[in-house]
């Protein structure tokens, strides 16, 4: 297969669904030779917000200290190669499709067929190997006692903070979620954890136990250090990512980790795309106060042009109780997925004080209108939108995901 085909098989093994489970993934890397090699360390990031900005922050300091690096990230904004880096150098288009081949062959005679999520963390593990990678950095896609990324054996583990996300698979309480989340603890291995609600502290601190796992807390942001992503939360991602570095026994050093964390690169996240025009892919409430929080710091006195989607399956009143305060007015349209609910869906989850708002039937009109409002365009409440608008201002192409 040439690359579009190989993406186009690979997309359209979404039809399998989300399968949580550790079976599978790990016949598939065992079929595929994609575990790591002996000596190679792998950490691996599991929590409900700040992993990915955490994950790219942990990358981005061990190349600093001469680490040869692998990063596999989800869901992806524009192309899919962003979810496989190695050197922070995303996987080649045609090592991408001849690996595809290989394993489309393979999942071709396993009794139940891997998914989509399942193939994506394989292809990662063997391009890493592959390339001699002597540090793998995983972000899960969902929960983590389940999730694919926990078949690869981590030497540490960290919890970013927990909250209320993905209550169908996970479960609706924050115990029964954070019971997921730290499903990632390996016995006898390290963890490191963000502040956390005292429910959440409690289970990881039993399975932490049970486990022998040494249990780190962060009890305070890591200042001093130019940051490169816009937040005050970023200082306690930061102070996460050199706690997870220090007690893998990377040799740290105050410019190593300072120019990790000057030169960290994680798009979509409170981005200045271009003068007036922020995107964030708030999609949570907490990851909504965080943006909140943000754009006080950032735009004291200004209100935003609010364009907003959302996709199936979140807290979308939550989310819009939040960021509604911000704007001046609403530009509601739907997001290029499976998953997009209508722009007119949208308007019932507006709070009753909301601004005045405006449908739209896509993201681009929605932008148009947006701009020529005259407030700082704020693009926010998915991921997806963000990509989508990510894609749209810089003229690449739009590799749309359900997953």
């Amino acid at each position: 297969m040439d690359y579009r085909e190989a993406i186009e098989w690979l997309f359209s093994t979404q039809m399998f669904g989300i399968k949580l489970g550790l079976e599978g993934p790990r016949q598939l890397l065992k079929e595929f030779l994609a575990y790591p090699a002996h000596g190679v360390k792998v950490i691996h990031v599991a929590g409900t917000n700040g992993k990915g900005s955490t994950c790219a922050m942990i990358d981005s300091i061990a190349r600093a200290c001469g680490q040869r690096c692998g990063l596999f990230t989800s869901p992806h904004l524009i192309d899919y190669r962003e979810r496989i880096k190695v050197s922070g150098e995303e996987i080649p288009e045609e090592d991408c499709a001849a690996l595809l081949t290989e394993l489309r062959a393979v999942c071709e005679w396993l009794e139940a067929h891997p998914t989509f999520f399942e193939i994506s963390v394989v292809l990662a593990m063997r391009w890493f190997r592959q390339r001699e990678c002597e540090l793998i950095v995983l972000e899960t896609g969902m929960g983590g006692r389940l999730d694919a990324t926990t078949a690869v054996p981590a030497d540490v583990c960290v919890i970013t903070p927990i909250g209320m996300d993905h209550m169908q698979f996970l479960g609706n309480t924050l115990e029964e979620i954070a019971a997921e989340k730290a499903g990632i603890l390996v016995s006898g291995k390290p963890v490191v954890s963000a502040p956390q609600d005292p429910a959440v502290r409690r289970v990881l601190e039993v399975e932490a136990n049970e486990k022998r796992s040494p249990l780190e807390w962060i009890e305070e942001p890591l200042l001093g250090y130019p940051m490169a992503l816009a937040g005050e939360h970023q200082a306690w991602n930061a102070a996460l990512a050199v706690a997870a570095l220090y007690r893998l026994g990377l040799p740290l050093s105050s410019d190593s980790v300072g120019y990790g964390l000057s030169h960290v690169q994680w798009p979509g996240r409170f981005e200045t795309i271009q003068p007036g025009v922020i995107l964030d892919g708030a999609h949570n409430p907490p990851s909504a106060g965080v943006l909140a929080a943000t754009w006080k710091q950032q735009h004291p006195s200004r209100k935003a042009a609010l364009v907003f989607s959302a996709v199936e399956g979140k807290d979308i009143g939550g989310v819009l109780e939040i960021l509604a305060p911000l704007a001046s007015r609403i530009f509601l349209c739907p997001v290029n997925t499976p998953r997009a609910i209508a722009a007119t869906e949208l308007t019932k989850y507006l709070p009753a004080d909301a601004p005045p708002h405006e449908t739209f039937a896509s993201f681009e009109s929605a932008f148009a209108a947006a701009l020529a409002h005259g407030d700082p365009v704020l693009v926010a409440g998915s991921l997806f939108l963000v990509g989508e608008a990510r894609a749209f201002l810089t003229a690449q192409k739009f590799q749309s995901s359900a997953q």
